[in-house]
């Protein structure tokens, strides 16, 4: 349901071809018969960017970006094939400041980047569109409200002002790209006889099960004949006053929808049927998200369909930051990797922009929650500008109104780190609310989307909004601030909205094409490395800090002395603090109900924060990410003088009878000690056992006694089906990882089942992150820790078209050995 006028029966155009842009100088044209005929038009994307239309003509690099907001951008537009006759010009996106022109009058002025407007015309044939995008730069710097604070990632601060993306402005997050142009669709809608306008839809999951869907909407049309369908049940409008019309149907046992760890996305298409013709209402699904908070009332979690489910995931960044674009196309690899890995939750944050209801409608599918920001973060936006606050409604309304029916929206937030900002530079707490994110944005929520939860601020709670023992937290203790693992045990983490931020380094094949340059010397390197404005380190600085913690040494001797060692373990060490990390917040007896990762995807290629590089390929962090985030999961934790405790994890619905293995290895081969155990654990639970109630005796397992001489060097947990498929793994250390880094002898063979090409592993002693650099192919598994005593089967996936008789080729490596072996077929 794109808009509120004529949303169902009627034709829509989406405007895309023909449009040309030029740029000019700010306020020296005030109408489209001002721009020279001599001005230099190039082709232009619509929907798109100024920036994606000089970079498509060679004017523009991503890498070294111009400003944007300096100029006056028109496009200019002939609707050749558009009929005379009365329509609507549907703009979804306007970014910021545009005037529109209709044959040289103006129709429309827009201030917000975030609104949509539907604006009726008569077209004469032969009619001419024009957009001008007024400079931004200038509109900055003028005075506004005054401001209680000023935040210092974000400049300018006349950006409280306007309503526009942050990206693009926040230095050393991002490249200083600016949103400028129709970077959503333009559409010219006809109605028709039967048009349907402002068509509302809900889901409701009642507890007995029952679904309940109910539609109201507008029409013009004199005594229409409509029903509301879904599956084989339907129903008769009835007439509410006016031209509103609304109807509900009731599903007797319906399938819920679940996040695909706990369950079965499942979804339901509503129709519409007027004068005979069925008209899809999209898609939807039934489900209840409630908010708990625990026994002390500090906690956060959700439950969905009475069920708690532990969330985990990434922070969304944008699918390409020069187009921002929004079609499904767009979005899909990311999307799909994000559930590939395991992730049941996206958050699209405050400093971010709205993505359209394509997003939502994969998430949907997918069966992935999304946690949604509203569009305010670190200012303090002015609190008595009516024009300001006109703005707000609109934009709520309108973001609300695309995804109503989205059963994947999970969580709606006032905005990201206002409370935290005003909190931080020493403001009482009556400073942090603000009318925007206490009143007017729930109050819009309530009457649109009750279904959702909703969260003042993120983070929100505790003595500090930011503090992580109560409510919503921004956990960087093990991150940013460089502080031991242990807390994330410590700090008694509720639910952390983000989490985890590293300069996050991608695969070497990655590097060769897009950053072949000396890593971490080279200043192109250090560029696309994040940081914190004005800050003395960057979060390579914080990657280096583990590297040095969990390898025991010295960074920069080694990248001097061994790069290619060097930027090997800085591919393992964020992915093993990941999994120590989220080992953690899992386990029986945590408090925390779920964190998500800064960020799912890069911006430009290099060491940012993502975990999948802005190319669309998986960093060696996602892998990690896509154990630590199993549904049936096994996980050990240190818990000193008590030993090393095992934890089972089954998320299912169904009880899964399981055989669980535990044993310890002297030199990364030799047995010490072991056990197993079967057992069957019940649906949606954790058990919890002492590794030496496997073993029948006591053994030092976490070598905390230290009586003697240590007996082993790495503890390995292994969780079996019934049928005796491999489930899932833990690695404990005792000593460190770098007292159990062996010389590895690894055997790779080549296997061919069905259409599927695999590869068998087997190691005559435990081998640290093993790397599989397979020609043409993406691995299912990469950087995985491989024990002696079983072997490990690998699925390929082709990236490139491969020969049906081709073998694949490539070899196998391990942090503990410069050897690197082949492929046997």
């Amino acid at each position: 349901m794109r808009g509120r006028l004529a949303s169902v029966g009627a034709e829509e155009v989406l405007l895309s071809e023909g449009w040309n842009l030029v740029l000019t100088e700010p306020g020296t044209c005030a109408t489209p018969r001002d721009i020279p005929p001599s001005s230099k038009f190039i082709a232009a994307p619509v929907p798109g960017t100024v920036a994606d239309a000089l970079e498509r003509a060679g004017l523009f690099d991503r890498e070294n970006p111009e400003p944007l907001n300096t100029k006056d951008a028109w496009y200019v537009c002939r609707l050749f094939e558009a009929v005379p006759g009365d329509a609507i010009l549907r703009f979804e996106g306007l970014a910021t400041l545009c005037h529109v022109f209709l044959n040289g009058q103006e129709i429309l002025f827009s201030e917000s980047m975030f609104a949509a407007h539907e604006i009726p015309v008569t077209l004469v044939g032969g009619d001419d569109v024009a957009l001008c995008f007024r400079a931004l730069g200038p509109r900055l710097t003028e005075p506004g409200a005054r401001a209680r604070w000023r935040p210092q990632m974000i400049v300018p601060q006349g950006l409280k002002n306007v309503r526009t993306t942050l990206l693009g402005y926040m230095p050393g997050w991002c490249p200083e790209i600016h949103a400028v142009g129709p970077w959503r669709p333009i559409t010219l809608v006809r109605r028709s006889v039967m048009s349907i306008d402002n068509v509302s839809i809900r889901a409701v999951l009642e507890e007995s099960g029952i679904g309940r869907l109910s539609v109201s909407l507008h029409t013009d049309a004199e005594n229409p004949e409509m029903l509301f369908r879904c599956g084989e049940v339907e129903q008769n409008f009835e007439k509410v006053g006016g031209n509103h019309y609304s109807a509900i149907l009731k599903l007797p046992k319906v399938t819920p929808w679940w996040p695909h760890t706990h369950g079965t996305p499942h979804l339901y298409g509503p129709m519409l049927v007027a004068d005979g013709i069925e008209y899809s209402l999209g898609k939807t699904g039934f489900r209840r998200i409630e908010v708990g908070h625990g026994v002390d009332g500090n906690g956060f979690g959700l439950r969905v369909n009475g069920d708690p489910v532990f969330c985990r995931g990434a922070v969304w960044t944008t699918a390409d930051i020069v187009r921002l674009p929004g079609a499904r196309a767009d979005y899909e690899p990311f999307l799909r990797l994000a559930a590939g890995a395991g992730m049941n939750m996206i958050r699209i944050g405050g400093t971010m922009a709205y993505e359209t209801p394509e997003f939502f409608g994969l998430c949907d599918e997918l069966g992935i929650l999304v946690w949604q920001d509203f569009m305010f973060a670190n200012f303090d936006y002015p609190r008595s500008d009516k024009s300001f606050m006109g703005h707000v409604h609109a934009e709520v309304e309108g973001f609300l109104h695309g995804v109503q029916a989205s059963p994947s929206l999970a969580v709606l937030c006032g905005g990201s780190e206002i409370h935290q900002q005003a909190a931080m530079l020493g403001l009482p707490q009556e400073f942090w609310n603000s009318p925007l994110s206490e009143d007017v944005i729930p109050a819009i929520a309530a009457r649109m989307r009750p279904d959702v939860p909703y969260v003042p601020n993120s983070p929100h709670g505790g003595a500090m909004p930011f503090s992580p023992n109560a409510g919503v937290t921004h956990f960087y203790g093990v991150g940013a601030y460089m502080r031991p693992l242990e807390d994330a045990r410590r700090a008694d983490v509720r639910f952390a909205a983000e989490s985890l931020a590293f300069a996050h380094v991608p695969q070497q094949k990655t590097l060769q094409r897009h950053l072949d340059v000396p890593a971490v010397h080279s200043p192109l390197w250090k560029a696309r490395v994040p940081r914190d404005r004005s800050a003395s380190w960057d979060f390579e600085d914080v990657r280096d800090f583990y590297l040095e913690e969990l390898y025991d040494v010295d960074p920069a001797a080694l990248r001097r002395e061994n790069p290619e060692h060097y930027l090997d373990l800085s591919r393992a060490v964020t992915g093993e603090v990941l999994t120590e990390t989220f080992a953690e917040w899992r386990r029986k007896g945590s408090n925390c109900n779920g964190a998500l990762v800064w960020t799912l995807q890069d911006i430009l290629p290099g060491p940012g924060w993502g975990v999948v590089d802005s190319t669309g390929e998986p960093k060696p962090v996602w892998y990690a990410m896509r154990r630590a985030f199993r549904t049936v999961q096994v996980l050990l934790t240190d818990e000193g003088t008590n030993g090393l405790d095992v934890h089972v994890i089954n998320e299912t619905g169904e009880s899964l009878p399981v055989e669980l293995e535990v044993v310890c290895l002297r030199d990364g081969k030799q047995r010490a000690v072991g056990g197993s155990r079967a057992l069957a654990i019940a649906p949606r639970s954790k058990e919890k056992l002492a590794a030496t109630e496997l073993f029948g005796a006591f053994f030092d397992t976490t070598y905390a006694f230290r009586f003697g001489p240590p007996s082993h060097d790495v503890t390995v947990a292994r969780l079996r089906s019934a049928d005796g498929d491999l489930l899932a793994e833990a690695f404990h250390f005792p000593l460190g990882r770098s007292k159990a880094l062996h010389d590895a002898t690894i055997e790779a063979s080549v296997l061919r089942d069905g259409d599927a090409w695999l590869i068998d592993l087997r190691t005559d002693r435990l081998a640290q992150s093993v790397h599989l650099d397979i020609d043409g192919f993406r691995v299912d598994e990469d950087w995985f820790h491989l024990a002696p005593g079983t072997s490990k089967r690998v699925q390929l996936r082709p990236i490139r078209g491969m020969a049906e008789d081709e073998v694949p080729t490539g070899d196998v490596r391990s942090l503990g050995s410069s050897r690197r072996f082949g492929l046997q077929a």
